[in-house]
């Protein structure tokens, strides 16, 4: 069922400025990025690998991979994101592969497994997120590793309710409005560790994002001592109960079987 499934054409720029353009989007990228570069760490310097970004956006990441030297393919369910992507790789003067259209179908489109996967802020868009693990495992190679972020259900119900928004419980955490930024399909945590295990993959690393950032009660704080916060986030961000409250979760797995 991917037409259920969340295609940001219609709204790819406010994406671009509510997201990357504010703290919160430059906490989430620092944070992502030392957890990119500890998977790197593992292969021999010097080797260029294969990876897939899934759903990868503008493109951010595949072009710093890029500029590594690292063979990039990046695919997007949206035509408009991809462009962004393209414009962003011109920019930058690296080489990447696009694919326009959805993970789940990327069989069609390529036959071949990469090093690793990277899926960002998709599971929480998609109807059938078994359907899209599923997917990102075939394309990863046997003890590859898949890189996997999603937007956490407990950050959301805690948050709620500190803010006092109890309707918004009682019914669930169903989302009013269908064009917003706010995800349709929040994630358990328990849960997709779950489904990882079954799908023969071992978590080696679960890091959260934005484990204070989103809770500031004065959000221009976030902008006055910025550098005091991020430093609080990488130091954090893989402690209890810290960790389990944050609005991402990273999750980082191999492939063992």
């Amino acid at each position: 069922m991917h037409n259920q499934d969340r295609n940001f054409d219609d709204i790819s720029h406010k994406f671009a400025q509510n997201i990357y353009g504010t703290t919160k989007g430059q906490i989430r990228a620092a944070i992502v990025w030392q957890q990119l570069e500890n998977i790197l760490a593992t292969y021999p310097k010097q080797q260029p690998l294969t990876i897939l970004d899934a759903g990868g956006g503008q493109g951010q990441i595949a072009c710093k991979l890029a500029k590594l030297g690292h063979q990039v393919t990046l695919c997007d369910i949206s035509q408009q994101m991809l462009k962004l992507a393209q414009t962003q790789a011109q920019l930058e003067q690296v080489s990447i592969e696009f694919i326009h259209g959805a993970i789940q179908q990327l069989d069609s489109a390529i036959n071949k497994q990469f090093d690793l996967v990277i899926c960002h802020a998709v599971l929480e868009w998609v109807a059938e997120p078994i359907t899209l693990l599923q997917s990102l495992k075939h394309h990863l190679k046997p003890n590859g590793y898949l890189s996997l972020m999603f937007y956490n259900y407990d950050a959301l119900l805690f948050k709620t309710v500190t803010l006092g928004n109890f309707g918004y419980i009682k019914s669930g955490l169903a989302k009013r409005k269908k064009k917003t930024l706010s995800p349709d399909h929040p994630r358990v945590p328990k849960e997709v560790y779950a489904w990882l295990a079954n799908l023969d993959f071992k978590i080696t690393n679960v890091t959260g994002i934005r484990v204070f950032h989103d809770y500031l009660i004065n959000k221009s704080k976030a902008q006055t001592n910025f550098e005091q916060l991020l430093q609080l986030e990488q130091q954090y961000c893989q402690s209890e109960p810290y960790l389990s409250l944050a609005r991402y979760i990273l999750v980082t797995a191999k492939n063992i079987n």
